[in-house]
């Protein structure tokens, strides 16, 4: 799969912008706060329909315009695709081959990328939130029905959350709350089996890349952590019957709390090296591997998943790493993955890659190649 061309129209700093990519490497260079990774940006969202850097669609709409579109031309075994996504703030709108998607589920999954940025090395050691929104996008990616359950799932527990903290007060219904909890239960339970079943192929795809990584001195293992007992060998109905033995056990403390007490919401990822926490006992150095391999497992994932490598936004990420996992990385997808580079100097990368690159001089918003 490649992006072969992006056209930009009103997007963060950029008026207009329009660029041709080669199959390989295409570097962006230029000083910070510049634009380097708005680029990059506009093609995770074209691509997902969210982005990377926040939650707010608003934030990339051009100052003062009510729009924002994005178009990108990519060609797939199948032949070429066109995607476009118009942000405004009455929502998002997406199309492929110029066709509108009823709904962003339909739309995301068409193209796939990856994206590791400074901020993706808090992975390991950052909030348990961090690691659910890495399983949803990832997992979002390759499969539209697990999109749509998660959606309906959040749903129902607002709507569930709402009713709790009105019962908090004295008031709603204790029968509407089992009506809601039946619901959630039933998408919770979709939402659980598909993240073990996901967790379980990236693990085999993680574990020996980071062996390689860590030059064989180290054993990963990624764990799923439930915020109840259900277990990976459960099927569909047992992990039902664990969220109601759950919900009869913390329905008092949930309505004097007025929240819901569990669920895939408060669920956690946890990375184990050597039989070891990497989160609590890991250096910084065994964090950042840990978070490389599962960037590079999540690539090889998605290729054995769908039969295309995604593509690979690399956000000013190469200077916060070594020479030899830069160079493991770079390495580890030359020549088979479309990559897209962001820096301040191309002083850190490999020659051999970047006589093949095309390199995108950013300042203020304006792209010279």
């Amino acid at each position: 799969m490649y992006l072969d061309h992006l056209l930009l129209r009103q997007f963060r700093n950029y008026e207009r912008v329009e660029m041709n990519f080669e199959q390989q490497v295409n570097v962006f260079l230029g000083e910070n706060a510049q634009g380097k990774t708005n680029i990059l940006e506009a093609i995770y969202v074209l691509a997902l329909a969210k982005s990377h850097r926040t939650s707010k669609d608003k934030e990339l709409i051009s100052w003062g315009a009510e729009f924002s579109k994005i178009e990108g031309q990519f060609t797939k075994q199948r032949g070429p695709l066109n995607m476009e996504l118009i942000l405004s703030l009455k929502g998002k709108k997406g199309k492929i081959n110029g066709l509108e998607q009823k709904k962003l589920s339909e739309y995301i999954g068409a193209a796939n990328v990856v994206m590791f940025a400074p901020e993706d090395l808090n992975l390991v050691k950052g909030s348990p939130q961090i690691r659910r929104r890495f399983l949803d996008m990832e997992l979002g990616q390759i499969s539209n029905v697990y999109l749509h359950h998660l959606a309906l799932f959040h749903k129902v527990l607002l709507q569930r959350n709402h009713l709790l903290k009105a019962l908090q007060i004295g008031k709603g219904s204790k029968e509407m709350l089992d009506v809601l909890t039946d619901q959630m239960i039933v998408l919770a339970a979709e939402v659980t089996i598909r993240r073990f079943a996901f967790v379980k192929r990236l693990q085999k795809w993680a574990e020996p890349i980071h062996h390689d990584i860590s030059r064989g001195k180290e054993k990963l293992e990624i764990r799923y952590i439930p915020s109840t007992n259900v277990l990976e060998e459960m099927d569909l109905s047992k992990i039902k019957d664990e969220f109601y033995r759950t919900y009869e056990e913390k329905k008092q403390k949930e309505i004097q709390r007025g929240v819901t007490l569990f669920g895939p919401h408060r669920d956690d990822l946890g990375f184990v090296v050597n039989e070891r926490d990497v989160q609590t006992f890991g250096s910084q150095g065994q964090q950042r591997t840990t978070a490389l391999a599962v960037k590079l497992a999540e690539i090889e994932l998605i290729y054995s998943e769908i039969g295309e490598y995604p593509i690979l936004l690399l956000d000013d990420v190469l200077s916060e790493l070594d020479d030899y996992r830069q160079s493991h990385l770079l390495h580890t997808i030359q020549g088979r993955v479309q990559t897209f580079v962001t820096t301040t100097s191309v002083e850190g990368i490999d020659d051999q890659i970047l006589k093949k690159a095309a390199v995108f001089h950013v300042s203020e918003g304006t792209i010279d190649h």
